[in-house]
């Protein structure tokens, strides 16, 4: 472990007290994944630390100051790459796509033809499928202490999507956040929506539940969903709603009213349409604050909408890389994402990127106290 990264860890008072919040052995994360080579990277802007996998492009460490100072690990995440490989749990800090979210019974027509993709959620497609993004090994290279560039080549046909698309997503640590860029081509037209699949707990990993968090959506409207999760017809309105964060509200407050939205998915997990003044601008999705730590984190992003996850499927069944079972609720994902099954809703913002087009996006995990 080198200097910098030692300097990162420490007994977080308010946050956990049996744990050190540390960057774990990089050679843990090293390995072959089909042949190819995985290892960690470690970004490194003042207070800050982040560690990357190019193993699906996975957000492994997010170390930040608590109130106190104290440095605290916000990303759950494992202590290996063997755990990744064999978590119970895909999902753990990677890019998904090529589609982020749902893709109802991984179908859609396009230019006259039907796909059908790998099925992996109850009959659906979710992040792509088993040969989304997360499960591939990403070509990277670290630019500097602060940024990595990592780009993956998705063949025509994987995961039934056409086309062959390339995507470069960069990561830089500056501003007190975690800036990340995407940028993509295809050589035939193709649903396209990636998001970084982060699970945050800003007390840090292994704290308990994130329901006491402080939450704020700016966001008037969100999907309305059926038993599958998949959207049904147009965004409808929060007001009166469990799913009203336009002002500061704990996450917990309303997630066990009787509601038939929040009953088919144990819980949040929706997406919301965001309040843009300009398309293609950063706009502030939402903010949350830990209770414990006082870690306050903003997202930023250019993408129409975001997907607000509780955890609700967490059961236990894996361990965090600091030896504590991931429980119902311990951990939240805030995905910046076009709406999900946008390629059966005509009506919906447009996921279709054709070829001498440039996919471009970027979101932004900052942070404060």
């Amino acid at each position: 472990m080198t200097d910098s990264t030692a300097n990162a860890s420490a007994t977080s008072s308010d946050s956990a007290s049996a744990i050190v919040y540390q960057v774990n052995n990089p050679a843990a994360y090293e390995g072959e994944v089909n042949g190819q080579a995985v290892k960690l990277f470690v970004l490194k802007d003042g207070d800050m630390t982040a560690t990357l996998s190019n193993f699906g492009a996975r957000i492994v460490h997010l170390i930040v100051p608590d109130k106190n100072g104290t440095p605290t690990d916000v990303s759950l995440g494992f202590k290996s790459l063997a755990d990744y490989r064999k978590a119970k749990e895909s999902f753990f800090g990677p890019v998904v796509g090529r589609f982020g979210n749902r893709i109802a019974k991984g179908q859609f027509t396009l230019d006259g033809k039907t796909y059908q993709l790998e099925l992996n959620n109850n009959g659906n497609t979710l992040h792509g499928g088993p040969s989304g993004f997360h499960n591939q090994v990403w070509t990277a290279k670290q630019t500097g202490d602060k940024s990595v560039e990592m780009t993956y080549v998705s063949k025509d046909g994987e995961g039934g999507f056409p086309g062959t698309v390339t995507t470069k997503v960069t990561f830089t640590l500056e501003n007190k956040g975690l800036k990340i860029d995407y940028v993509a081509t295809t050589d035939k037209a193709t649903p396209y929506n990636p998001t970084s699949h982060g699970f945050f707990n800003l007390n840090g990993e292994g704290s308990g539940t994130v329901n006491n968090h402080l939450m704020q959506i700016n966001a008037d409207r969100y999907s309305v969903i059926d038993a599958g999760l998949i959207p049904q017809g147009e965004p409808a309105s929060v007001e009166g709603t469990p799913f009203d964060f336009r002002k500061p509200t704990t996450i917990g407050a309303r997630v066990d009213e009787k509601n038939e939205q929040l009953t088919f998915a144990k819980g949040y997990d929706h997406n919301f349409v965001l309040n843009r003044k300009n398309a293609d601008e950063l706009t502030e999705a939402c903010v949350v604050t830990g209770d414990k730590s006082g870690i306050t984190m903003k997202v930023l992003t250019t993408e129409p909408a975001m997907q607000f996850y509780g955890g609700n499927f967490f059961a236990g069944q894996d361990t965090g890389k600091y030896g504590r079972a991931i429980n119902f609720r311990e951990g939240l994902a805030l995905e910046a994402q076009h709406y999900p099954d946008s390629p059966n809703h005509p009506t919906y913002p447009s996921t279709i990127l054709k070829p001498g087009q440039t996919y471009r996006q970027t979101t932004v995990y900052q942070f404060g106290k």
